[in-house]
C-alpha cells in the first residue's frame, strides 16, 4: 500500500486527505479492519514509537493509551494487583498476560481521557488483550501482530468497524523529516535520541539513593514526555504513568495537572471508592464519570436526590475534602519527569504534595538553585538528564 486515502483530515472540510510516501514507497503500516482517519494515524504512529521505545528501554511489553496525539496514559506489562484489577474493571477470572497488562495500565492512568482512544502494543496482540480492548470504548489499535483469535475479536467490536492498523516493527523513519504550516515547510533531524538509565547518572540533590524501580519509573516518564504535546509533566509509579499534563503553556500548570490526575488516580483505590453500590446495569464510562465526580468538590452531582437512585444502590456516604486530603497524603515513591527544566521550586513543591520522592528534569534553569534547595527540603532524590523532551 503506497498510499491511503482519508474521509477527511482533522476537520470534515478540510478535503481532500491521504496519507503516503514521499519517497513513493511503501508505507509501513496495514489497515486489517476498518477505516482510520487523519486523527487516528497521527494518534496510531506517535503512539507506536513511545512503545516500541519504551519495550526497547525496559524489556518490557508496554502499551499506551492516546487521545488526541498526546498520551492519556502509558505503562509496561507488569501483573495487576488486586486492587488494580477492581478500579480497572477487570473480570476476576480474566485471562491476564504480560501485553494485557500493559494496556489495562496505560488504560487506567486517566479512564476519563482515554475515554474513545487509540491504544498502542508494542508486542503482538493476544486474545486476553483483544478481549479487554473489546469492553472498552476505543477508536482502534495499532500493533507489529495479532493472533488469529484476537483479530476475530477486535473485528467484532463497533459493529465491524473498530479500527486495526499493523505495523511492520522493523520500519525506520528517514533521519529527515518535514511538516507544513501555513504553505511553509519546515524541516529537521527526526528525534531519535535514545532514553536509557546513562541519562540518570547526574544527581544533582543530597540525597543519592534512586532504586531500581525508581530508575525504571523515570524511563517510562521520559519516553512518555517525548511524545506528548509540549509542555508537558508526567507523573509515574511502578512502570506506569500516572498523571500526564500535556500542552499546558505554564510548568506549573502542567505540574498541578499532571499531579491532580495522579491523585484521582490514587484516589480511586480509597476503600469508600472500591465500595460504591454501583447498579449492575451501570455501564464502564458511566461508572469512571461517577468515579469522577465522586473524588471531586462536585461530590453532591451525584448523591443529591433523584441523581444518585440512577447510579447507586444505595447512597454512599460522601468523601469530604478532610478524607481525600489525608487518602493522598498517604501515597509514596512517586516519580516525576519533565520535557523541560523546572524554573521555580513551586513545582517540586506541588509534585511532593503527590507522593513525589523522585525525579528527573533537563536542569539547565537560572534557579536550579532554588529548585534543588527545595527538593533537599523534602529528601527528593533529582537528576538532571541535561536533554530537552519538547514535542510539537
Amino acid at each position: 500500500m503506497k498510499e491511503f486515502e482519508l474521509k477527511y483530515g482533522c476537520n470534515p472540510n478540510q478535503k481532500p486527505a491521504k496519507i503516503y510516501m514521499k519517497d513513493g514507497g511503501e508505507l509501513p503500516v496495514t489497515v486489517l479492519n476498518g477505516r482510520p482517519g487523519f486523527i487516528n494515524f497521527l494518534d496510531a504512529l506517535n503512539s507506536w514509537q513511545l512503545v516500541k521505545e519504551l519495550k526497547e528501554a525496559t524489556g518490557l511489553p508496554s502499551a499506551a493509551s492516546f487521545k488526541h496525539v498526546s498520551p492519556a496514559g502509558a505503562a509496561v506489562g507488569l501483573p495487576l494487583s488486586e486492587v488494580e484489577k477492581k478500579i480497572y474493571f477487570v473480570a476476576p477470572d480474566a485471562e491476564l498476560t504480560p501485553v494485557a497488562c500493559a494496556y489495562i495500565r496505560a488504560r487506567g492512568t486517566d479512564r476519563l481521557s482515554s475515554y474513545g482512544d487509540w491504544a498502542a502494543l508494542s508486542d503482538e496482540c493476544d486474545a486476553a488483550t483483544a478481549a479487554y480492548l473489546k469492553e472498552e470504548v476505543s477508536d482502534g489499535v495499532i500493533a507489529p501482530g495479532y493472533t488469529e483469535e484476537a483479530l476475530a475479536i477486535l473485528k467484532t467490536k463497533k459493529k465491524g468497524n473498530y479500527n486495526v492498523i499493523q505495523i511492520d516493527p522493523a520500519y525506520v523513519p528517514a533521519k529527515q523529516e518535514t511538516k507544513d504550516v501555513f504553505g511553509v515547510t519546515f524541516e529537521q533531524g527526526h528525534n531519535d535520541f535514545r532514553i536509557d538509565g546513562t541519562l540518570l547518572r547526574n544527581i544533582v540533590t543530597k540525597n543519592k539513593d534512586l532504586p531500581d524501580q525508581a530508575k525504571t519509573d523515570m524511563i517510562v516518564a521520559l519516553i512518555t514526555l517525548k511524545y506528548t504535546q509540549s509542555n508537558s509533566v508526567c507523573y509515574v509509579k511502578n512502570g506506569q504513568a500516572i498523571g500526564v499534563g500535556a500542552g499546558q503553556q505554564s510548568r506549573i500548570h502542567c505540574t498541578r495537572l499532571a499531579g491532580q490526575k495522579a491523585d484521582n488516580w490514587y484516589l480511586r483505590q480509597n476503600p469508600k471508592v472500591l465500595a460504591l453500590p454501583f447498579l449492575d446495569d451501570v455501564r464502564r464510562p458511566d461508572r469512571d464519570n461517577a468515579i469522577d465526580v465522586y473524588i471531586s468538590d462536585e461530590y453532591e452531582d451525584v448523591l443529591a436526590d433523584g441523581a444518585w437512585q440512577k447510579i447507586f444502590k444505595t447512597r454512599p456516604e460522601p468523601l469530604t475534602r478532610e478524607e481525600r486530603q489525608a487518602w493522598i497524603a498517604t501515597h509514596s515513591g512517586v516519580t516525576v519527569g519533565s520535557d523541560a527544566f523546572f524554573p521555580f521550586g513551586d513545582n517540586v513543591e506541588r509534585a511532593r504534595k503527590s507522593g513525589v520522592q523522585y525525579i528527573a528534569e533537563p536542569g539547565g534553569s537560572i534557579r536550579d538553585d532554588n529548585v534543588i534547595e527545595t527538593a533537599d527540603k523534602y529528601g527528593i532524590v533529582m537528576a538532571f538528564t541535561g536533554m530537552r523532551l519538547f514535542y510539537h
